[in-house]
């Protein structure tokens, strides 16, 4: 039922201190930052006949209430008994008094009621009737009034987790909530809250999955942990590329950061490999003998083989680059979904030219250096 960014639901007894309450909170949040409208709902009123049926009166005239209920229904809404046909088109014979008698609450109480005898009464033998003024609709939720505060939250000047924060503080201070009362925050933000929750399962659960599967690819604990490192290195860039395109924190964005965290795996096994691959050629090779021989090796795995490596980050950036000037249904989301991705990639890259060989030069000088202690021993 809420059609706006933002919902509040009033709950409690009465609906008049339900509108009561809900008007109190469209005063407090008006002209918060970020706010573009807040409207309370109205219990709009209107005036109703109400027909209270005295049951000692219809018992002493032999009716049940169902047929009294039924005779008056007849007699001033009317009664179809029939239809009319005329071709193809259908219409309803409808009888009940004219409109003189049923016009005003007065003529109402003198309308006839057959009883089963035969004899006629007036209504007003039988029931009370009177016009009241109630509400037009009555919303109902979990088994309790309730009055809606629609607020339309302008997202690209605020992120929607920290406007309710902030309008929770407001409404604490400003309203006064009666006992027996209560708040409900919903829409838009009910959604993000839920999908939070999942979320703080599933980045722990994709985080284990890549770094066991890291493992299982480079064999070495000490490579994980390396290319793990890429990871806080990305959300850098991520974050910088959102900032500078106004983008606020979502679940699209933390999507594409999860995204994110398998582009950073990907390049850095990459790099990993080709470092690996010219030390392997070097150790076999005889020609790593020294610090210079392992300086050399690194310089030929990272500097001389830029161009793949520069490669495979383009065509992730060229594949994700026309998301941001697509336009039409869902295209917000997808933008928000491929900006963490593009911004990381450069971040991520600049780790791997720059981090990367001077991480594996020091673990590469340490393993060294205890090989060659080991062989002074022995």
């Amino acid at each position: 039922g809420i059609r706006s960014t933002l919902g509040i639901k009033v709950f409690g007894p009465d609906l008049k201190e339900i509108e009561k309450v809900g008007q109190d909170i469209e005063r407090a949040l008006r002209g918060m930052r970020g706010a573009r409208t807040v409207v309370a709902e109205r219990a709009a009123s209107g005036f109703f006949l109400d027909v209270d049926f005295n049951r000692r009166a219809l018992a002493t005239y032999g009716l049940s209430l169902a047929e009294a209920q039924n005779l008056a229904m007849a007699a001033i809404g009317g009664e179809n008994v029939s239809t009319s046909l005329s071709g193809r088109e259908r219409y309803p014979i409808q009888v009940r008094y004219g409109r003189g008698y049923r016009e005003d609450s007065e003529s109402i109480k003198r309308l006839l009621i057959t009883t089963p005898t035969g004899s006629q009464i007036h209504l007003s033998a039988i029931a009370q009737v009177q016009i009241k003024e109630g509400p037009s609709m009555v919303r109902n939720e979990n088994a309790m009034p309730v009055g809606y505060v629609f607020v339309d939250v302008n997202l690209g000047e605020r992120d929607i987790g920290g406007f309710v924060k902030e309008a929770k503080e407001l409404v604490a201070q400003k309203v006064k909530i009666p006992e027996g009362y209560a708040l409900a925050w919903s829409g838009q933000y009910e959604n993000m809250e839920r999908v939070k929750e999942r979320l703080k399962i599933v980045i722990p659960i994709t985080l284990l999955l890549i770094v066991f599967l890291l493992y299982f690819n480079t064999g070495s604990w000490t490579k994980t942990s390396i290319v793990m490192l890429a990871v806080p290195f990305s959300l850098i860039g991520a974050v910088w590329f959102m900032v500078a395109l106004g983008y606020n924190s979502s679940i699209a964005t933390w999507v594409g950061m999860i995204a994110l965290m398998g582009l950073d795996a990907e390049t850095g096994v990459f790099m990993l490999l080709y470092l690996d691959l010219a030390h392997e050629e070097r150790e076999k090779s005889g020609r790593m003998n020294s610090r210079q021989d392992l300086i050399d090796g690194i310089v030929e795995g990272a500097v001389h083989r830029v161009r793949p490596k520069l490669m495979t980050v383009a065509a992730a950036f060229m594949g994700l680059l026309p998301i941001m000037w697509s336009v039409g249904a869902g295209a917000d989301v997808m933008k928000r979904i491929a900006a963490p991705m593009i911004g990381g990639l450069f971040t991520s890259f600049a780790l791997e030219l720059l981090i990367y060989p001077v991480l594996f030069f020091e673990w590469k000088t340490l393993w060294i250096g205890t090989k060659t202690d080991s062989k002074k021993v022995r």
